[in-house]
């Protein structure tokens, strides 16, 4: 759990650091007309912010649906009461994925 936690802390730094240095730089490249790499990171951002989610609500959507016929398979007779609440927190589990979307086309739409 540690090496997770501190590998996890070491790219989240690693992303700061570098957005830094983007923002440092762009104010010469872009007095340069070039692709600034502010640019490029926000496209970056975008590409893991959809990629992220949607991993994440694959693994909660499928760890929601085993949960949900392990009960089934323990007690059949349950079926009716747990159809509803399982139907809902699935479109739970996908609007955030949606949501997280929706947040990859404004950084995309801010960085153009």
């Amino acid at each position: 759990m540690r090496r997770r936690m501190f590998w996890f802390l070491t790219v989240v730094v690693g992303f700061f650091v570098i957005t830094l240095v983007a923002n440092a730089q762009e104010g010469a490249e872009a007095a340069a007309g070039g692709f600034s790499m502010a640019t490029a990171i926000g496209l970056f951002a975008a590409g893991i912010a959809i990629a992220v989610a949607a991993f994440g609500g694959a693994l909660a959507q499928g760890r929601t649906a085993s949960a949900t016929m392990e009960g089934i398979a323990r007690n059949p007779g349950a079926q009716s009461q747990m159809f509803m609440p399982w139907i809902v927190s699935m479109a739970l589990i996908e609007s955030l994925v949606i949501y997280a979307l929706i947040i990859a086309f404004m950084i995309l739409a801010k960085v153009k």
